[in-house]
């Protein structure tokens, strides 16, 4: 079998795959569909123990109504259960999802999460489609068509995003600067050790967490792991904490220099365009 009857298989197999995804998800079939969403409550919060580990996230009971029996069930998230929670406080609205008929296999999501199609298998083949034609372009026209079908897409895909990537940095400065502010103190140090397996190298992930309490009289127990000072030292620090009203979760200890690197993905998105679109135009000027 030669490259062009390889390359014409590939394309035929992934696009069976991207017919077949987008006709679950028209049928409703598709795992992602058949996922129950819901809204739960945080109703208590375990404050963490100085020493122990991340790992889990900070400790919650969370309670929500069940859509078929109409009961409020109430679990916690101990053990494998979706998103690590990084920021608690009585009351919070978080995501619980879990199969169709199967409320034990329970899943936490930071945030309530809308239904989804579950089209991403059926994009990737899409992609894997696209890839296979492009390398085909290359092999019976020649390689400049690659830089033209790789980078051309990827310039204006990146073109198409930064509107919304300038409105979520300017959304960003907003909420920096109507940030209110409080006292806080870390309540615990964690401490992670991971050895890696194949060489034996050790290393150590150190996570304070620091406890405050909105104006609004919201206590608040997060994860901290930026803008801290000896971090591994932090435990019973007072500490600055600039917070969003609206959203606790959404907070910092330095707001200075969270201003400053706001700046950093508009600046890398419009570095993309301009490497794609030149790489795209080079292989234009090639052919």
């Amino acid at each position: 079998m030669g490259w062009d009857e390889f390359l014409l298989l590939w394309c035929a197999v992934w696009g069976v795959v991207a017919l077949a995804g987008c006709g679950m998800s028209l049928a409703g079939v598709t795992a992602e569909q058949r996922t129950v969403r819901l809204t739960g409550r945080i109703e208590r919060v375990r404050e963490p123990r100085h020493g122990g580990s991340r790992k889990g996230g900070i400790s919650v009971v969370v309670s929500y109504r069940d859509p078929a029996s109409g009961q409020e069930v109430t679990v916690t998230n101990d053990g494998e259960c979706g998103e690590m929670i990084t920021a608690a406080w009585e009351g919070r609205e978080i995501g619980v999802s879990y199969p169709r008929g199967r409320p034990h296999v329970h899943r936490f999501s930071n945030i309530p999460e809308e239904p989804g199609r579950g089209l991403g298998w059926a994009g990737f083949a899409l992609f894997l489609v696209h890839v296979g034609l492009v390398v085909l372009a290359a092999v019976d026209r020649g390689w400049p068509w690659a830089l033209i079908g790789f980078c051309g897409p990827w310039a204006v895909f990146a073109a198409f995003h930064l509107p919304g990537t300038v409105r979520a940095k300017n959304d960003r400065l907003g909420r920096l600067a109507a940030m209110d502010t409080v006292r806080g103190r870390v309540v615990a140090v964690l401490k992670d050790v991971s050895v890696d397996q194949d060489d034996g190298h050790t290393w150590t992930t150190i996570t304070p967490v620091v406890s405050f309490t909105t104006r609004e009289g919201t206590s608040v127990t997060a994860h901290c792991t930026s803008h801290l000072a000896d971090p591994a030292g932090a435990y019973g620090r007072d500490v600055t904490v600039h917070y969003t009203p609206a959203d606790p979760a959404d907070f910092t200890l330095d707001r200075a220099a969270e201003h400053r690197s706001e700046g950093q993905d508009v600046t890398f998105n419009i570095l993309v365009i301009i490497v794609f679109a030149a790489t795209a135009v080079a292989g234009g000027v090639l052919l």
